[in-house]
């Protein structure tokens, strides 16, 4: 009897330079350059920016814990307060408690959407971290940053 015919293995195909003869490309910028930056990695950059620019007149601050969330929740509101959906909150606070420290919370879609570009996005992070921490730290928004409103 015959053995029945076997198929061959494909065999791989060597890498070939691309159609134009300039070889494989590599990375457009190098790695230290943020383009693979997602929009959300984008906006907890803000956030740290704001939060790094208070901590210089506010060293206490490296205590609270700066949190961002995509959007607030819609079942028991804003972490500090109750949320009716009449107007959707930016960001909020959570009071320290036992083991746990005080948190401010960011919402991303809520920034973003009310902005249009970087540097409106960097502005409204900042005014909506100081509001957080002015309302944690029991002052008003001006005297935690003299530069507040003045956009």
């Amino acid at each position: 009897m015959d053995d029945p015919v076997q198929p061959r293995a494909a065999e791989p195909r060597p890498r070939r330079r691309d159609r134009h003869g300039r070889g494989m490309r590599g990375p457009v910028a190098p790695p230290q350059v943020p383009l693979s930056a997602s929009r959300a990695e984008a906006f907890t950059d803000l956030v740290q920016d704001s939060v790094e620019r208070l901590e210089r007149r506010w060293p206490q601050l490296t205590e609270i814990d700066f949190l961002v969330l995509e959007v607030p929740p819609t079942v028991g509101g804003a972490p500090d307060e109750e949320w009716t959906g009449e107007t959707v909150p930016l960001g909020g606070t959570v009071t320290a408690s036992e083991g746990q420290p005080a948190r401010v919370v960011v919402y991303r879609r809520p920034v973003e959407i009310r902005t249009k570009g970087r540097d409106e996005r960097a502005a409204l992070v900042h005014e909506v971290v100081v509001e957080q921490v002015a309302e944690l730290l029991g002052l008003s928004p001006e005297s935690v940053d003299p530069r507040y409103g003045e956009d």
